[in-house]
C-alpha cells in the first residue's frame, strides 16, 4: 500500500518503442533516486529495471517526466533505476499485461481498463485509494479538429447534418476512442435527447468514418500524415501536441458540452511484489503527482491535477461549461459491459 511522505522523489529511463514492449538494443541505465520511505524499504544499491505500461499519446510526457524522477531517486538512494517503457493502444496494453507483459506501473487511458488487471488477480481491490486524487492523473477533454479552417462546426450534430468523414479510433482497442464513443452519445443523451436519438447520432458518425485506427497516435497519424477524413475526433491533449510539433492546425473544444477523460495509474501489486520493486515503483508513481511533473503533462496538452498547474495554465485549457463524466454514464462497472463489451452498443452500431 501507498505511504506517501511529502518528500519522496522518484524515477529512470529505458525507451521502449512500439505497442509492445521493446528493448532498446539491450537495457538503458539512467541513474535515479528514492525516497525516504522507499529507502527504508529498499536498502540495496543494486540496479533495479521497472515497466511502465501506457497508452500512446503519453509517450511525451513520460519521455521528460522518467529522466527527473530518475536523477532524483539516484541522488537520494544511490539507487540506478531502468525504466522501460511500453505504449500502445489502451485496451491493446490491457490485454497484453493480463496476457503476461510484466508491467510494474500502469498508466492507462480509462479506470476500466485498470479494474480489468485487477479482475485478472494481478492488481489488488481498492487501487483507486492508494494514490492522490482517486489515482486519476490527468485529464482531458474531446477536441475537434477540422481539416478546412474554414469549416464552421458550432455543435457536435454538425458533425452528422454535414455528413463530414470523421476520423476516430477503434473503441474495442483504444481507450480514447471509447472516450470519444461516450461523448458523442452523451452528445445527445447528456443534453435532453433520447437514447434513440442518441443511437442514430452516433450511428451516422460511424457511417462516415473511413477506417477506426486501433489508438490515439493511430487516429492523428491517419489524418494529418495521410490526409484522410475531414474533421479527428481526439483527446485535446493529443492535438495541442501534435501544433506543439508543428502541425499548426487549428480545433475547436466544445465548451458547452464535454465528458471528462480521467487517466488513472496504479502499481501492478503481482510484479512489484514479485520483483521486490514496490518500493521505487510506488516513489515513481508519488513523483508524478509532483509540480515538476504536472507541468511537463501540462506542457504537453494534458489538464493538470494540481490546482496551482492547472490555474497557471489556464488560458491554455478553456473551462467546460457542461462537463459529464463517466458516474454521469452510470461508472465504469456499467458502461463497459454495455457500451464496449461483446454484442453492446458499439458492436450493434458496428454491424449496421
Amino acid at each position: 500500500m501507498f505511504n506517501f511522505p511529502q518528500s519522496l522523489k522518484f524515477l529512470a529511463i529505458a525507451t521502449i518503442l512500439g505497442s509492445t514492449m521493446v528493448a532498446c538494443g539491450g537495457t538503458s541505465q539512467t541513474e535515479a533516486p528514492q525516497s525516504q520511505g522507499a529507502a527504508e524499504q529498499t536498502q540495496s544499491t543494486e540496479p533495479v529495471s521497472l515497466t511502465l505500461v501506457s497508452y500512446a499519446v503519453t509517450r511525451s510526457a513520460y519521455e521528460k517526466i522518467i529522466p527527473l524522477f530518475a536523477k532524483s531517486w539516484k541522488e537520494q538512494t544511490g539507487q540506478t533505476v531502468t525504466i522501460e517503457q511500453s505504449y500502445g493502444g489502451s485496451g491493446s496494453q490491457t490485454r497484453a499485461v493480463i496476457d503476461g507483459l510484466q508491467a510494474d506501473i500502469v498508466a492507462l487511458a480509462l479506470a476500466s481498463d485498470i479494474n480489468q488487471i485487477e479482475a485478472a488477480g494481478l492488481i489488488e481491490p481498492g487501487w483507486e485509494t492508494e494514490a492522490p486524487n482517486n489515482s486519476i492523473l490527468t485529464t482531458s477533454v474531446i477536441a475537434i479538429v477540422p481539416r478546412d479552417p474554414n469549416l464552421q462546426i458550432t455543435k457536435w450534430t454538425d458533425l452528422a447534418d454535414k455528413n463530414l468523414a470523421v476520423i476516430t479510433a477503434n473503441p474495442k482497442t483504444s481507450g480514447g476512442a471509447r472516450w470519444n464513443f461516450l461523448g458523442l452519445w452523451g452528445a445527445i443523451a447528456q443534453t435532453g435527447g433520447t437514447e434513440a436519438e442518441a443511437r442514430a447520432f452516433v450511428t451516422k458518425i460511424y457511417q462516415n468514418a473511413p477506417i477506426l485506427p486501433k489508438d490515439a497516435r493511430g487516429s492523428s497519424d491517419v489524418f494529418y500524415q495521410q490526409g484522410q477524413g475531414d474533421v479527428l475526433l481526439n483527446y485535446e491533449n493529443e492535438v495541442v501536441l501534435a501544433n506543439l510539433q508543428g502541425e499548426n492546425q487549428p480545433y475547436i473544444i466544445p465548451t458547452d458540452y464535454n465528458i471528462s477523460i480521467d487517466n488513472p495509474v496504479a502499481v501492478v501489486d503481482k510484479t512489484v511484489d514479485d520483483r521486490n520493486t514496490r518500493a521505487v515503483a510506488e516513489a515513481f508513481v508519488e513523483f508524478l503527482y509532483t509540480p515538476e511533473a504536472q507541468k511537463i503533462f501540462a506542457e504537453v496538452g494534458f489538464r493538470s491535477v494540481d490546482p496551482t498547474i492547472a490555474a497557471a495554465f489556464s488560458e491554455q485549457y478553456p473551462p467546460i461549461e457542461n462537463l459529464v463524466t463517466i458516474e454521469d454514464f452510470g461508472g465504469w462497472d456499467q458502461v463497459q459491459p454495455e457500451f464496449f463489451g461483446d454484442g453492446g452498443i458499439f458492436d450493434q452500431i458496428f454491424q449496421q
